[in-house]
């Protein structure tokens, strides 16, 4: 995986992992790369140091323990193969659309679903977590949910 820092149009800064050089310009050139700052689809690289060591240097820190997130990212492998950049992509901008415009009730997830479809609750659009026995249970009650795959976050 490569480590861009990236730049909009606009000048907002942020960061991504690509496969390799050529999906990143792949997926730029398609507009599936977007500013989490704006939503600007006029994205480039931005200039970096690259990141030489020498025997000198002593071991890079480590970096800090990734934020937890709603539920565990999925495997990013198929059938067929690891799971191509641009479902990747497109993945990573639902999930910030999510986070975004939806309200993160945790592991009280299945309840809040039945106050929503009781009628107990405001609907809304919201997202958390469910064990399998919970979401067969809610589908039994004709409560509509889905599951999306949780990859990780486009910026970071």
């Amino acid at each position: 995986m490569i480590h861009y820092d990236l730049l909009c149009d606009a000048g907002h800064g942020f960061d991504g992992w690509y496969r390799d050089s050529a999906a990143f310009e792949k997926l730029a050139a398609a507009g599936l790369i977007d500013c989490p700052a704006c939503g600007s689809t006029g994205v480039r690289r931005a200039l970096m140091a690259p990141a030489i060591a020498t025997r000198a240097e002593p071991p890079a820190p480590k970096a800090a323990p990734p934020v937890p997130v709603p539920s565990p990212a999925p495997e990013r492998t198929a059938v067929a193969g690891p799971m191509p950049a641009e479902i990747v992509a497109l993945l990573q901008r639902m999930r910030e659309k999510v986070e975004k415009e939806c309200d993160h009730v945790g592991r009280d997830f299945a309840e809040e679903a039945r106050k929503m479809h009781r009628g107990e609750s405001e609907r809304r659009g919201i997202y958390g977590d469910a064990t399998e026995a919970e979401v067969e249970a809610l589908h039994d009650e004709g409560i509509e949910v889905g599951r999306i795959p949780w990859v990780p976050r486009a910026d970071g």
